[in-house]
Order: structure tokens, then C-alpha cells, then sequence
């Protein structure tokens, strides 16, 4: 990877007031981390940012720093982390990883393809990009802006795995070998598309099962078991109290049994 000379300024405001006062004159806040010094508040001028991003082939971008004012001028570092704002897509913040030229670093870069795949031209196939970013490590000089795969070979049923590429000279590249990166995937018949519409109208349509709530008091309606101690409603046991009649609704309101009414008419009678 070919370094890019770009000239930053140390910064001395921070916080949000500070960050503020930097974008509005014009220039981004960054910080530059690395393992051989405290990390540092940087300054860099928007308008040139924004064209070396523009002309970059990828945010992957190895810089040559020159600090103004600073006790160490030159220095190495990778474009690490690059934050755009949501709606605008103008930078708002670079995050810069310093490296050593004579030390090996590792870092992801963008998998692209050229051609067209024989599985997709003459067979109808779908070309699947199941790797978007691929690992590998280097030195600076040697990292790899993108990783470009032909396809042109690839019929249906073939893939690219990542043992099966050809890194650049100097580069490594990392993971597990059998992973798939690119693939061509045989083309979807009518009949596979329609059964798996039907297959996802049915689950929608499938009314949701609620159990419905016993209503209050159901489960006492069931008769108890005869015998059964202390409950309502238990048949009582066979005994003394079994042979006695029960009072009828005469005697219940205060009015004498029968017997004594026909007595007293036979009495009035004499």
C-alpha cells in the first residue's frame, strides 16, 4: 500500500464545545493512537480529507503524517476509523492507528470480483457474496488496499474458499481456509418459489391458539367425593342421626304437625 503524505496539527480543545469550535474553523478532530506513545489529539483540514477519501479505493489508507509543530513530525499510521454523520455523510471525527514500517499489521480489507461467473451466464445462477471483508497481515508497504477475485471459472455448485486465493506478495491471509467466499447458487425454480409463498402466507395466516380462561367457580361444580371429611355436601355416615326425619317447612315456620289439627277438630266436634 502506497503511503498518502497528509499534513495535521496538534489540537488542544476537546469536549463537545471544542470538537465544535474545530469543525467550524474548517478542520476534523482526530486522535492518533499506537503502542510506543500516549495517544494524541489531532487537527486536519476538512477540504483535504475529503479528497483523499474521495480518490481512495478504500477507507483503508496508509498515511505519511507530517505534525506541525510537534516534537516527532513525521510519522506512520493507518486511516483506522472514519465517522460520517448520519444524514449529511460529512466527516466528523478520524480515528488514525500508528504503525512501524518495519512491523507487520493486521487489518480487514474489502473482497471485489471481476467477471462473470459461467454458473450465472450460461446456467442462470445467483453469484453469492458470502464475504464481504477478509483479515490479513502485513508490513504497511504490503497491505493490500482490496482483495479482487476472478469468477469467471465459477459454474453452478462452485465457490472461492479462502484457501483457494492467491494473496499479494508479503500478505497473509487470515481464517479458516474452507470458509466460502464467493459462490454461485443454483437458480430458484417457480415451483421452489411458489411452495415457499405458500409456505410463509400459511404461517401468517395461522390464527394464534389462546386457551380460553375457566370461568370463576368451575372447578368448584364438581360434586365432592361421598365420605370425604370436612367438605359440603359429604354424604354422612350411616348412624343415629340417619334414622331421624327431617323437619318439613311447617314445623320450620312454627306450625304444629298434623295430627294435633285433626285432634282439635274432633275435639270442637264433640
Amino acid at each position: 500500500m502506497k503511503s498518502v503524505p497528509l499534513t495535521v496539527f496538534p489540537r488542544a480543545l476537546a469536549r463537545r464545545a471544542g470538537v465544535k469550535k474545530v469543525r467550524a474553523a474548517g478542520r476534523i478532530p482526530a486522535v492518533i493512537y499506537g503502542q510506543r506513545r500516549e495517544p494524541q489529539n489531532l487537527e486536519l483540514k476538512a477540504k483535504e480529507l475529503e479528497d483523499l477519501l474521495h480518490h481512495a479505493a478504500s477507507e483503508n489508507v496508509l498515511l505519511d503524517l507530517t505534525v506541525t509543530g510537534d516534537t516527532t513530525p513525521s510519522r506512520l499510521a493507518l486511516l483506522q476509523e472514519v465517522q460520517h454523520h448520519p444524514l449529511s455523510g460529512r466527516v466528523l471525527h478520524v480515528d488514525l492507528h500508528e504503525v512501524a514500517a518495519d512491523e507487520k499489521v493486521t487489518i480487514q480489507v474489502p473482497v471485489e470480483t471481476v467477471g462473470e461467473a459461467a454458473g450465472v451466464k450460461t446456467g442462470g445462477g445467483v453469484l453469492e457474496h458470502v464475504l464481504f471483508r477478509l483479515k490479513v497481515r502485513a508490513l504497511p508497504k504490503d497491505l493490500p488496499e482490496a482483495l479482487v477475485l476472478d469468477v469467471t471459472h465459477l459454474e453452478i455448485g462452485q465457490a472461492i474458499h479462502i484457501g483457494e486465493i492467491q494473496p499479494p506478495p508479503g500478505v497473509e491471509i487470515l481464517g479458516d481456509k474452507h470458509i466460502s467466499v464467493i459462490a454461485v447458487a443454483a437458480p430458484v425454480t417457480e415451483e421452489q418459489e411458489a411452495a415457499e409463498t405458500a409456505a410463509a402466507e400459511a404461517g401468517l395466516a395461522e390464527p394464534e391458539v389462546l386457551r380460553e380462561k375457566k370461568e370463576e367457580g368451575e372447578e368448584g361444580a364438581k360434586a365432592p367425593e361421598k365420605g370425604a371429611p370436612g367438605e359440603k355436601g359429604a354424604a354422612k355416615p350411616a348412624g343415629k342421626d340417619a334414622a331421624k326425619a327431617p323437619e318439613t317447612a311447617a314445623s320450620k315456620a312454627g306450625e304444629k304437625p298434623a295430627e294435633k289439627k285433626a285432634e282439635k277438630k274432633a275435639e270442637k266436634k264433640k
